[in-house]
């Protein structure tokens, strides 16, 4: 898998994300969003490893699912810590998006405000954070 695939998997696992928020499904909803995230943050990784080409298993530190964490292994920590104070709206939005774990997967059923709100953290177009990782893909 390289960087390209995972800036697929984002776009497509986002798209997948709000077919199920529209179907009322939104703990899958929930869940493919935050999973959309963890792929862009890869995707990041990914740009700073050989011709971005992402690392087979023996690299275990980047086969994560800490959303808080990734951002460091992509060397995002800076500019995060930057545009959350240049915008207390990314902000709020990187505190819902860095609440998601791998284990809402088992989150059922989940109220359509959480979905919902992390949606719209996500995809924001001036402050949501996939644009803001977009940025540094």
């Amino acid at each position: 898998m390289n960087r390209t695939d995972l800036q697929k998997l984002s776009n497509t696992r986002i798209r997948e994300a709000h077919i199920l928020f529209d179907a009322g499904e939104y703990s899958g909803a929930y869940y493919l969003a935050g999973y959309a995230i963890e792929c862009a943050l890869k995707a990041c990784f990914a740009k700073g490893v050989q011709k971005f080409d992402f690392p087979d298993k023996n690299v275990k530190k980047i086969f994560i699912h800490n959303l808080t964490e990734l951002v460091v292994l992509a060397n995002l920590k800076d500019e995060l810590l930057t545009s959350r104070q240049a915008s207390e709206k990314f902000a709020a939005g990187w505190d819902v998006v860095s609440r998601w774990t791998e284990e809402s997967r088992y989150t059922f059923p989940l109220a359509k405000n959480d979905a919902e709100e992390l949606l719209d953290a996500i995809v924001r177009r001036k402050d949501g954070v996939l644009p803001w990782i977009k940025r540094h893909w």
